[in-house]
């Protein structure tokens, strides 16, 4: 489980170019994966929110593959000059299969940006549409934060919890965006 935040730096926004690569690569990837973590809440909450840090984690990018489609997205991974990078978890027996794909990117700044994929296989999600991608459904993708995901402190999934307890749907809704009172 994810660290209590520092409600001194709400607030804070996340990088115009970390969105805009992690877009880029999404775009291309729309058709092929099921959006996980913080870009999944980031699809299901309202158009033009604030990039708060604290809302979404855009640290790096979960997508879930089905089987079939896995060939075609390291294909289009590759190409697009992203590649396999080992970790501590390549080796631990799960069921989703885990890999991780990073490529780093020069900004305009001429600073360096590393864009992060972890990239799980699994063909029996239950998945919704949200502004023109497939996501893991809500309540599926609140259960991944006792294994999959850390970041359970974020504002869209303590509010995605709160939602769906009042039988409210929390796609599309301004919680999921909003920094908290």
């Amino acid at each position: 489980m994810g660290a209590p935040h520092n409600i001194k730096r709400y607030g804070e926004v996340w990088p115009d170019y970390r969105i805009r690569c992690g877009l880029e690569i999404l775009e291309k990837l729309k058709r092929k994966v099921i959006l996980s973590g913080g870009w999944a809440w980031h699809f299901m909450s309202e158009k033009g929110h604030t990039e708060y840090k604290h809302a979404h984690d855009h640290k790096d990018i979960d997508v879930f593959v089905k089987k079939e489609n896995i060939a075609e997205v390291v294909i289009i991974l590759q190409q697009e000059g992203f590649q396999k990078v080992w970790t501590r978890y390549d080796h631990l027996p799960s069921e989703e299969n885990f890999r991780r794909y990073e490529k780093t990117v020069e900004l305009e700044s001429e600073k360096f940006h590393r864009i992060t994929i972890d990239f799980f296989e699994r063909d029996d999600l239950e998945t919704i549409e949200a502004n023109g991608f497939a996501v893991v459904k809500p309540d599926i993708l609140l259960s991944f934060y006792r294994n999959i995901h850390s970041s359970d402190k974020c504002w869209a999934v303590m509010a995605a919890k709160d939602l769906l307890q009042k039988g409210i749907d929390p796609v599309g809704h301004p919680l999921l965006s909003k920094m908290p009172t």
